[in-house]
């Protein structure tokens, strides 16, 4: 076994898995974090990321707790407080406002780079470890420890392996954890467009046969959207003319924000559904989407991962102060009961959705028309839905909860 140990070598440092180094490293474990490819953390001015996250309130104080909010806040972060989802062709249509929850917002719309420098810049202040690029290439069961070996470089000795590399994650693979997967036959489109009308500070969401379409506030005039639809039909879009693109998605928004203009590239990328069958086994625990996948159309994946980092948090805290090694199998064990239901209910809901609103059926098109009609209706159903997006109404790890005033 190697002679350099570390209580916990978390594998991937996108959002999710440098959330949790950092709230690790803050609270004295020593951890060390292995990124295949060092992060972009300068970008051309006027530039947008492709890729964006609506993070809800219970994400939002997890990011404050650990001091990098106010960083975020200084780059592009869009505060959105209504949201309108409606059918095509039909009379259902649902609308949320935050005033209804007397919030300020309903959440925010963040490009995943802003987050994701905010939590590097961060590491600095803390005694993390980064080694990137690194390339994992096995994983194996020691008396004790796990020893981690990495391509080109000498193995690592942890307490706890932590999986947080992605849907095709290479921890899984190595500890043999199986994860059923269900593709879409659905590609997700995301470009960045700027709205005739503007935003107003609102998401609007409309589902069609192919998929939904998401436009998601970034600047007053402009959006990031993701439009799901068919591979070869999302092909067709990335590849047709600029002004053919116009007037696509502006016909399939309904023009509801005047007409829409892309800027800068389009990109698509497939959609599916992955669930791993456990998310721990003694010294190894997944979170994010190395352990769950879900449909983009409710932007919930960031924020099922960071409160899956929370909630291995607390695991680990509750085990030190209990006296057991870290990584102990009782720990990881509360860990995945306290999120493998919540993430297998969503994962469930969105799976539901995707399947009643992708349909022609017109049984199924007057009942979700009915459906969402009602529901825009009836206050308590609506405050209801716009706390659950929020992230609230279930039990929080500590560090999605608000922090106590000083």
């Amino acid at each position: 076994m190697s002679d350099q140990r570390f209580d916990i070598a978390i594998v991937g440092g996108g959002m999710v898995g440098a959330a949790l180094g950092l709230a690790l490293a803050q609270r004295d474990f020593s951890v060390v974090l292995l990124e295949a490819r060092q992060p972009p953390l300068d970008w051309e001015p006027g530039s947008y990321d492709l890729r964006v996250s609506a993070i809800s309130r219970a994400s939002q104080h997890l990011l404050e707790n650990l001091g990098v909010w106010q960083a975020m806040l200084a780059e592009r972060v869009t505060a959105y407080r209504q949201m309108h989802v409606w059918d095509r062709a039909g009379f259902g249509e649902i609308h949320f406002d935050a005033a209804d929850l007397s919030e300020p917002d309903l959440g925010h719309i963040i490009e995943n780079r802003v987050t994701v420098r905010a939590l590097w810049e961060a590491f600095d202040a803390t005694g993390l470890t980064v080694i990137s690029p690194a390339k994992v290439c096995g994983l194996v069961i020691g008396d004790q420890d796990m020893e981690l070996q990495l391509a080109d470089r000498p193995p690592l000795r942890v307490g706890l392996v932590v999986g947080a590399d992605g849907a095709r994650s290479q921890v899984r693979q190595l500890a043999r954890i199986d994860a059923r997967n269900e593709p879409y036959d659905q590609h997700g489109v995301v470009a960045t467009v700027r709205a005739e009308r503007g935003n107003q500070a609102t998401a609007w969401q409309r589902f069609m046969p192919r998929g939904p379409l998401a436009l998601l506030p970034i600047e007053d005039e402009l959006f990031s959207i993701v439009w799901s639809t068919t591979p070869d039909e999302a092909t067709r879009l990335c590849e047709m003319s600029e002004p053919s693109f116009n007037a696509s998605l502006t016909q399939a928004s309904e023009a509801r924000l005047g007409a829409l203009f892309v800027l800068g590239k389009r990109a698509a990328f497939p959609l599916s559904l992955q669930h791993a069958e456990r998310y721990v086994q003694p010294g190894v625990a997944l979170l994010g989407d190395a352990a769950h996948v879900i449909h983009p159309l409710a932007g919930q994946g960031v924020n099922l991962g960071l409160l899956d980092a929370g909630a291995l948090v607390d695991a680990l805290i509750a085990g030190r102060e209990s006296g057991r090694p870290v990584g102990a199998l009782r720990d990881l064990r509360a860990y995945e009961r306290a999120r493998k239901g919540h993430n297998l209910a969503t994962q469930l809901t969105m799976d539901a959705f995707k399947h009643l609103f992708g349909n022609d059926n017109s049984v199924l098109s007057l009942t979700r028309n009915l459906g969402l009609g009602l529901s825009g209706r009836i206050a308590p159903v609506r405050r209801l839905f716009e706390r659950l997006a929020m992230g609230q109404g279930l039990e929080l790890p500590r560090l999605s909860r608000p922090a106590p005033p000083r």
